[in-house]
């Protein structure tokens, strides 16, 4: 199995006020969110985002750990699963030149307002059932969207992430470690459908043959 590496680490952390969002979330925020129309990506912060847009400094400090962990290179391939509007994508093919780039979502309204240059490389696909051969990228990442399925599904959504990648894959999931972030997380989310302990994640990718390397969201 792959380990547990924290892969965005040079992510800007934002500073959130949690008793404020976790005060004013409810279930019908919940249910709007989960559409992962207009409302999630760009209506009400209520909903989701807020105003999805493209800004260098989020992913530009990543990509380098990406190259570095998995060798990227021009010849190198990478899907992203749950790709939004593609703004992962776009950096990865800014600082990696050359590199092949492909991206699924579920959501008909991030596909359509996908950043420009990406808009070829992008699809509509539940990561259920993943459009491409067996193998056919090197490295298939996931950032916070597999836990948005139900539990099988999720299984069902790293088994095709197996399925796919032919060197390496890299996921993170809502978790906790205590009794306190559990509370937290469930009073925070907005889209998860599948959240569990650190230690349960780590039995669940054992029981569906997931092999990649992980991390967590804790709020």
């Amino acid at each position: 199995m792959g380990k547990e590496i924290d892969l965005l680490v040079n992510y800007p952390k934002t500073k959130r006020n949690l008793e404020e969002r976790v005060a004013s979330k409810t279930e019908a925020d919940r249910a709007i969110a989960r559409q992962f129309g207009f409302d999630f990506f760009d209506g009400d912060r209520n909903h989701g985002y807020g105003g999805f847009h493209y800004f260098a400094r989020f992913w530009q400090p990543v990509i380098p750990t990406f190259q570095e962990y998995w060798g990227l290179n021009k010849n190198s391939s990478i899907l992203d699963v749950g790709c939004a509007k593609g703004f992962m994508m776009h950096d990865l093919a800014q600082l990696i030149p050359g590199i092949t780039v492909k991206g699924i979502d579920i959501s008909k309204y991030a596909i359509e307002n996908t950043i420009e240059d990406m808009k070829p490389h992008v699809q509509v696909a539940n990561a259920t059932k993943l459009p491409f051969e067996d193998q056919s990228f090197d490295v298939v990442i996931s950032i916070n969207s597999i836990h948005n399925l139900e539990r099988d599904e999720c299984g069902k959504a790293l088994q095709e992430i197996e399925r796919v990648s032919r060197k390496g894959s890299f996921i993170t999931v809502d978790a906790y470690r205590n009794g306190e972030e559990k509370k937290r997380m469930y009073a925070w989310n907005l889209t998860a459908k599948t959240i569990m302990s650190v230690d349960e994640w780590v039995q669940f990718f054992e029981e569906v043959g997931y092999t990649g390397d992980y991390f967590w969201f804790i709020p």
